[in-house]
């Protein structure tokens, strides 16, 4: 077994200790017992035996059998969640360029993360007069933005009213929904239409719209919303949205229901 690279440490030093752990359980295809890993990391046996109890529950380590540890699945499902966000935006980014150019509008890619939408992308240009407030890596409650109501209207009745006790639906504009009848009112008209609205519900003076980018499974992984000054905001646009979210899933590899081969085969009986 090989002495695993180092790296800069963090201010935490159990963090160092157990990323010590991890790459040196990343730098072997088999399970590796407890007295290998202590030697390769120069942790005390007993230091690391209770780090590694302790990723074991968080599932980051799995132990095939007592005393054997290697990589777990945990990490296996993060991982792909990185991947798929990488992919969404490499599949997005050009796209998304032509949106702004056939609109003049800022276009921004999202992603949901827990019970707020993560700005991962956007094509927008500095001298539009469209004040950008929130920068990529930026947040904002789900029910506040066109794309954060996609996500919710996925979500059955209960989730949505688990969302709404959690998070109280605290406003930031006169226009804001922070009711949840209205709510679901909103999400059914989302659900019908296939789109989404942000009617200066965020930030004043600003209207959202967004349509959802699907995965090779169907399941939606992020939204493309267009935002423009309130009184610029044109219906038209919803089209090229859509026609543009719907090449980039396509791209993703989704095919929707009626295209698929299986639909297209008559019923018997």
């Amino acid at each position: 077994m090989t002495s695993p690279v180092h790296k800069p440490r963090t201010a935490i030093q159990v963090i160092d200790r157990m990323m010590v752990l991890l790459d040196a359980l990343a730098s072997e295809h088999d399970a590796v017992n407890l007295k290998t890993l202590s030697a390769v990391t120069g942790l005390h046996p007993s230091t690391a035996h209770r780090i590694l109890n302790d990723m074991v529950l968080a599932r980051f380590v799995d132990r095939p059998e007592p005393g054997q540890y290697r990589l777990g699945m945990r990490l296996l499902e993060l991982g792909n969640l990185v991947k798929g966000r990488l992919s969404v935006r490499d599949a997005s980014l050009e796209m998304m360029r032509e949106l702004h150019r056939a609109t003049g509008q800022t276009v921004n890619l999202s992603v949901r993360q827990g019970d707020e939408i993560v700005y991962v992308e956007r094509a927008f240009n500095e001298f539009s007069g469209m004040q950008v407030v929130r920068a990529i890596g930026g947040r904002a409650p789900l029910h506040l933005t066109s794309v954060g109501k996609l996500f919710l209207s996925a979500d059955d009745a209960r989730s949505v009213r688990s969302y709404a006790t959690r998070t109280g639906l605290s406003g930031h504009t006169a226009n804001s929904i922070t009711d949840v009848a209205m709510l679901d009112r909103e999400l059914a008209l989302v659900r019908t239409r296939g789109f989404s609205r942000d009617n200066e519900e965020l930030e004043l003076g600003v209207r959202c719209i967004a349509a959802g980018i699907r995965d090779d499974s169907g399941k939606l992984i992020a939204g493309l919303s267009l935002s423009a000054p309130a009184d610029r905001m044109q219906d038209s646009w919803v089209s090229e949205l859509l026609a543009t979210t719907h090449k980039i899933s396509q791209s993703l590899g989704y095919v929707e229901e009626a295209q698929k081969p299986d639909a297209q085969k008559p019923r018997k009986g």
